[in-house]
């Protein structure tokens, strides 16, 4: 089992004995024995006390396989001391996860999941970037002048109360999975519902409640795969994209 080895991986890399990890848990010795042995499962208030103490999530304390994950590759994110897995090279500096198309389909299930995000390849941008990053492709044609497999680069939301209204994100929801849509807060009725909205007008607009909401990324720029076609430059859609186009840098 793979919780049992990461307990193990992470007590070790702390220099304790189990004696001394069982002490500052709470347990007994014998307990935090049984737990990376596999002899026994940790129930899930025991995954928060290990979670908290070594300050990352229960979900790659059960998930990922810790003793192939660089465990400086994962970011707190937030005030709820959920991590997300990311690469870094030899230098710890971030690199740019790219989703393919293939692992677009797979995205929703191994978001959380280190060894998911360390089998994706990665690339450099033109200019030094601030924040954690990650490239996505785009699907379909709701997001003009941005048209089916451009590549979008997004910086990492930690919090709902960054997203601007009327700018656009790459986000990660429970039914949908990923989406690239311009997001506005739902004033009439809750505080807790965004109206996600395409730029081709042929699409309308849907909401989407914030617990359905699994990771939010602020467009950064864009790569475009082939030229565009004559229809495909009309100053509607031209504006609409230098609008929302815009690179953070230090």
């Amino acid at each position: 089992m793979k919780v049992a080895k990461n307990i193990r991986i992470l007590r070790e890399e702390k220099g304790f004995s189990q004696e001394q990890l069982a002490e500052a848990l709470g347990i007994t010795r014998a307990r935090l024995g049984a737990y990376e042995e596999s002899r026994n499962q940790p129930p899930i208030e025991i995954l928060i006390l290990l979670a908290d103490y070594f300050k990352i999530s229960v979900d790659a304390l059960i998930r990922a396989d810790l003793q192939r994950t660089n465990p400086n590759s994962l970011m707190k994110i937030g005030k709820n001391r959920m991590l997300l897995p990311i690469q870094v090279d030899h230098e710890n500096n971030d690199l740019v996860e790219v989703v393919g198309v293939k692992a677009m389909a797979g995205y929703l299930n191994g978001y959380a999941d280190p060894e998911f995000i360390e089998e994706l390849p990665v690339m450099n941008l033109p200019f030094k970037i601030v924040g954690k990053h990650r490239a996505f492709p785009i699907k379909g044609d709701s997001m003009p002048p941005l048209k089916n497999g451009t590549i979008v680069v997004g910086r990492y939301v930690e919090s709902l109360d960054e997203v601007k209204d009327g700018q656009t994100y790459i986000v990660l929801t429970k039914n949908d999975g990923l989406v690239y849509k311009r997001l506005y807060r739902e004033k009439k009725r809750a505080q807790n519902i965004f109206e996600f909205h395409s730029d081709n007008p042929s699409y309308s607009p849907y909401t989407v409640k914030t617990d359905n909401i699994l990771e939010i990324w602020s467009f950064v720029c864009s790569l475009n795969i082939g030229e565009f076609k004559q229809q495909e430059l009309n100053i509607d859609n031209v504006i609409r994209f230098l609008q929302s186009y815009r690179v953070e840098m230090r």
